[in-house]
């Protein structure tokens, strides 16, 4: 496990440095630049602005010179928050988006699980036919019409829960439950199908017929290995819901990491665009490496494997 492991986390590293070259690489050769809208500024200004922040070097120079204090941790400072470091915007808004996607990640896993066995125990139920609906409508329903049903329904038409801002644990509902939708709907569909194979394998069958109590068969012959496909799908999904929350934090004025980044696109703040989209990129790859030691100890065949 442990080899796995390392092998896992120093594989991790080509695809941090690719995901940090290339957007690197496209900021700077995409057109315009991080001082255009200031059309009132005069030329020597701007001339003094590039050479602060070094946008008058080569870019091989501005390229060497970053990754090196990327590796020393160092992400530099934002064009636009005058006076604060990328780093300590990543600080101040990522625990707001964290216990955003995280409370996401645990309501669509926990509910998507239970409805996904509810129905697939009992296929060709009213309770199967409701779960398979109401997973297509939330498959299908982008998180703004979502977001704007609830608010309407639970923030303004029935006043339970506030309808925006984030304050306290109640502020939370609302944005988790639009950003669980689409993952919950899938993890249900997944899990119900994942139990109707289970059901119809050899050993079940042989279970059953040497006398096994039903729900120990369910237990260990179909929820484990109805929940495997689950656990694959559960690394992306963790490292979507901390990292992919713009436009819940948008609609909610959640002040997460989210809104500050489509607010660096709009204004090319180079350092805080890299500086976020590397922070998102480790956190795909650090929930991904923890799906694979998940997997690893579920099933023994691919610890096995990566061992060797």
């Amino acid at each position: 496990m442990i080899r796995l492991a390392l092998g896992r986390a120093a594989a991790a590293i080509p695809v941090l440095w690719a995901v940090a070259t290339l957007t690197f690489l496209l900021l700077r050769f995409l057109p315009g630049g991080p001082f255009d809208k200031e059309r009132s500024l005069p030329p020597e200004i701007m001339r003094n602005l590039a050479h602060r922040y070094a946008l008058d070097r080569p870019v091989s120079e501005q390229y060497a010179d970053y990754l090196e204090r990327v590796v020393r941790g160092d992400l530099g400072p934002s064009y636009k928050y005058l006076g604060r470091d990328v780093a300590d915007i990543v600080r101040d808004a990522m625990p707001v988006s964290l216990e955003l996607g995280g409370a996401a990640f645990v309501l669509s896993l926990a509910g998507g699980i239970a409805l996904g066995l509810a129905a697939g125990a009992r296929r060709g139920s009213a309770l199967d036919q409701l779960v398979t609906l109401g997973s297509l409508v939330g498959v299908s329903a982008p998180s703004f019409v979502i977001g704007a049903g609830l608010i309407l329904s639970f923030g303004l038409a029935l006043r339970w829960l506030p309808a925006g801002l984030w304050e306290g644990p109640a502020h939370v509902i609302l944005p988790a439950l639009t950003l669980a939708a689409l993952p919950m709907a899938y993890a249900a569909q997944l899990t119900r199908t994942q139990v109707l194979e289970a059901l119809d394998q050899d050993w079940v069958r042989t279970a059953r017929a040497l006398g096994v109590p039903e729900g120990r068969v369910r237990r260990r012959h179909v929820l484990r290995n109805a929940l495997l496909a689950v656990m694959t799908y559960s690394g992306p999904l963790l490292a979507n819901l901390l990292t992919g929350s713009f436009v819940v934090e948008h609609i909610f004025a959640v002040p997460g990491l989210g809104r500050f980044f489509v607010t660096a696109v709009a204004n090319r703040d180079y350092p805080l665009v890299l500086g976020v989209t590397l922070v998102y990129a480790a956190f795909v790859v650090l929930a991904n490496l923890l799906v694979d030691l998940a997997y690893a100890w579920a099933d023994p065949r691919i610890r096995i494997g990566g061992g060797r």
